[in-house]
Formats: structure tokens, C-alpha cells, sequence
């Protein structure tokens, strides 16, 4: 009873400190108190002694396989490695973390082949599947989840009349948060709450997307650190209330998930461990991203582990994010094919490569810089296929392949080679002479945004 009245109140608590970019701040002091409950209750679930504590010191974590340190086979026994708790050290090229990262990159998948395309349905750029059966209709009935909230984002941008009638404002389905049902929290070592996001399908986030500039995140209660930024096109689909109340007044794509995430956080049995996964392709990659960087400013990541799993995947702010990201201990693996262009916006000429340029110092603060380790893929059978590079599924058989990971190549040359490829493909697809669900689908998010140039 003890135990479920302090979930009650954490989760209540959590639920305080949602407001909208923190409402610029007016109540930093409240909100403080509010983060300051939230980490007492996450240092309490994993305090030295704790069941959960004793269960990991117990597990075998390495073994030595021909005189060389490496990690063990099973994914119970290795599951704060395979999450990231070393930053994936030794661990790029071992088999089972490929595997386990393919299998988030499939139940993002589970997104767009849920998401309705047709105009004409009612459920038009939303699930075309209630959350009990959606895995089950997109053939991934055995994939050992079970969905507890469907994530609606509104970015608040004008959209062009004749690409899309509705108006700034309207949240679209932009993904799912779910937890391991008992058979696979065994099979994990961990109980895992997963949230998926899915790349860019409508007009309103291309829009969004292309809105390059850097913006003060502000999601810290305490502190409104106006040095960490950035893109303010994934920052207005993170926090953007739906205007239209279509949801019932679910809140913005923030407020929903922290609400979910801590409850699911809190609700799990206090003898076992919990991680949460925040896996997304292309702009829900910078999605997932955010997320991460807000659940660690509110201390969440103290309750249980946090890991990215970002596939072709933007960058999503400045070096002061990242460093930020880094302080709190935001683990995040990108996944990132070496010839897809997207991996390496915005930003192509002010990023982490050039800040130490002389001539570029006096824009530092303005240089994109990528968050968290990268795990490479390469295939040349993709070679001059502009859509394959960037395509979800391109990504999964390149992971599923037995082949060692490549080391980046620059393909091509700097900055100028990467905008003239991306401009190329949207050119060859002739995106406005096709119908709007044929361009949806086969760019899915690739072009996220052209970047500072």
C-alpha cells in the first residue's frame, strides 16, 4: 500500500511539471520542487540494497571468449550493455546487439504500416488500428508488448492549402508507448517500456522540419539554460498543444508522453528491473532524442535506465545540448547508414566537424552537433538509390546482415555533395505531381531539413 500511494503521488507530481516549454519559466521555483520530489522517488527505487540493485550486481555481465574481454550472449545477462551503460564499448559489431537493435527498428516499422494515408477514412493520418490489436494487424502479434498509449503531435506551422486542408494546429498519430508483457520481460532480464515514433509522413511536419534554426529547448524547471538549443522545428512538434481538441485535450506530444512514461515508470513491481527505450526513424529519431533529454532533466533516468535507438537520424541541437546530454547521462545509439544524407543534417557546414574552424568560432554556439555513439552501416547495393538509404527497412536488413559495419565514407564530398543529393531526390521523385500517399511513402522522411548552408 505504501508502495502504490508513493507511485500515486510521483506520478502526480511528474504530471505538475508539464507544462509547454515550462511555460517559459514564470514558476521555476514550484517546478523545481516538483523535479526534486520526482528524483528523491527515482533514487529511492535504486537505492544500494534494493532488490533490483542486488539483482544486477548478481548477474554475469563478461566472459573471456580466446583470452579477449567480451560481453555474453544472452540478452538478460547483458541487458545494461546492450542499453548502453558503457556506451556500447566492444559491443558495435556483436551480434546480439544488432539483433536487438533490428528488433526496435521493426516496432518503429509497426508505426507506418499502421498510419492511414487514405483521405477518405475517417481515421485519416491517424492509427488505422485500436492499441489492443495494432501490433497484431501489422504482423507483429509475437512481438511481446503490449500498446498502453497511442502519442499525438501538432506542429504548430502553416501548411499549404492545397497539400493539406487542415490547419496549423491539428495533432497527427505520431506513435505508441508500450510495455514488455511478462514472457518478454523475462526473455529481456528487465521489464521495458518502449516508446516508437515514426519519421515524417504529412505536410505539416515536412514543414516543420524544414525549420532549421536553433531555439532554447527551456525544458529544464529548474534552470532555463538558454545556451542548450535546438531545432525549433522538432522542439514545436514536441511541445505544440493539438488546437483542435480532437484527442480530448490530451495536451502537446511532451505532456503525453511524461504523463505515460512516469506512470509506467512508477507502476512496475519494485523488486524488478525497468528500463525504458525510446527508439524512432528520422524525425522521430530527433523525437526520441528530446524525450530522453527531458525524462534525464526531471531525473527519471535515475528510476531506470533511458536509452535511444535513433535510425537515420537528424542532428537535433547545439554542442550545448549535447554536452548537456552527456552530463546527465543520455545514452543514445545512432544508427546511421554512411550514405544517407539526413544522418548528417542540419548543419552540413556549421556542425561538430567545424567548430574549430577560426573562421567559424564566432557562429559556435550556432553548430548542429550530433548526441550519443554511432553505429555505422554501409551497403553499396544502395549506391545512387536515394530513397533506399534513408528507407526504415533498408536499415533493418543491413543489421540483420551478418556483415560487419563499414566505417563512415565521406561519399562523395562535404557539405555542397550532401544538400545537391538530397535536392536531386526531390527532384527525380517529383513529389508535387504524385498523389500526396505515394510521396509520403517513399520519401518517409527523408529530406528533415536542409540545415544552415
Amino acid at each position: 500500500m505504501a508502495f502504490a500511494t508513493t507511485t500515486a503521488a510521483t506520478a502526480a507530481a511528474a504530471a505538475m511539471a508539464l507544462t509547454p516549454q515550462c511555460a517559459k519559466l514564470p514558476g521555476a521555483t514550484r517546478q523545481c520542487r516538483t523535479r526534486t520530489s520526482i528524483c528523491r522517488a527515482a533514487a529511492t527505487a535504486t537505492a544500494p540494497g534494493s532488490a533490483s540493485t542486488s539483482a544486477v550486481a548478481a548477474a554475469p555481465v563478461t566472459a573471456r571468449l580466446g583470452g579477449r574481454r567480451t560481453a555474453s550472449s544472452s540478452v538478460a545477462g547483458m541487458w545494461r550493455q546492450l542499453q548502453g551503460c558503457d556506451d556500447w564499448e566492444g559491443l558495435l559489431e556483436h551480434p546480439v546487439l544488432r539483433s536487438e537493435v533490428a528488433r526496435y527498428a521493426e516496432l518503429v516499422d509497426a508505426c507506418y504500416k499502421a498510419f492511414d494515408l487514405d483521405p477518405a477514412s475517417r481515421r485519416h493520418h491517424n492509427c488505422k488500428y485500436g492499441k489492443e490489436r495494432m501490433l497484431e494487424e501489422v504482423g507483429m502479434a509475437g512481438a511481446g508488448y503490449e500498446v498502453t498509449k497511442y502519442i499525438y503531435a501538432a506542429p504548430d506551422v502553416m501548411t499549404v492549402p492545397t497539400m493539406e486542408a487542415s490547419t496549423s494546429g491539428r495533432g497527427r498519430w505520431i506513435g505508441y508507448v508500450a510495455v514488455s508483457t511478462p514472457e518478454m520481460t523475462r526473455r529481456l532480464g528487465r521489464r521495458d517500456v518502449l516508446v516508437s515514433f515514426r519519421g515524417t509522413v504529412t505536410p505539416a511536419e515536412w514543414l516543420a522540419n524544414l525549420m532549421s534554426s536553433l531555439e532554447p529547448a527551456r525544458l529544464d524547471p529548474c534552470d532555463p539554460r538558454p545556451d542548450v538549443k535546438v531545432e525549433s522545428g522538432f522542439l514545436s512538434l514536441y511541445t505544440s498543444a493539438d488546437k483542435t481538441c480532437r484527442f480530448g485535450g490530451a495536451g502537446s506530444c511532451r505532456e503525453q508522453l511524461l504523463r505515460e512514461v512516469s506512470r509506467l515508470i512508477h507502476s512496475g513491481d519494485s523488486r524488478s528491473d525497468t528500463s525504458v527505450t525510446l527508439a524512432g526513424h528520422s524525425m522521430g529519431g530527433a523525437l526520441a532524442t528530446l524525450l530522453a533529454y527531458d525524462l534525464a532533466e526531471l531525473g527519471l533516468n535515475r528510476a531506470a535506465p533511458i536509452t535511444v535507438f535513433s535510425f537515420g537520424g537528424p542532428r537535433v541541437g547545439n554542442a550545448a545540448f549535447k554536452a548537456r546530454c552527456d552530463e546527465l547521462g543520455v545514452k543514445a545509439l545512432r544508427v546511421a547508414n554512411v550514405r544517407d544524407p539526413i544522418t548528417r543534417m542540419p548543419g552540413v557546414f556549421l556542425n561538430e566537424a567545424t567548430t574549430g574552424a577560426a573562421v567559424l568560432r564566432p557562429w559556435r554556439e550556432s553548430c548542429y552537433t550530433h548526441v550519443g555513439v554511432e553505429l555505422p552501416l554501409d551497403d553499396l547495393s544502395s549506391v545512387g538509390d536515394l530513397a533506399a538509404v534513408h528507407d526504415l527497412g533498408t536499415y533493418i536488413a543491413l543489421l540483420r546482415k551478418p556483415k560487419a559495419a563499414a566505417p563512415r565514407a565521406d561519399d562523395g564530398g562535404g557539405g555542397g555533395a550532401v544538400i545537391g543529393r538530397v535536392l536531386e531526390f526531390v527532384g527525380w521523385q517529383r513529389a508535387g505531381a504524385m498523389p500526396w500517399q505515394d510521396a509520403a511513402l517513399q520519401m518517409g522522411g527523408l529530406v528533415q531539413t536542409l540545415g544552415l548552408i
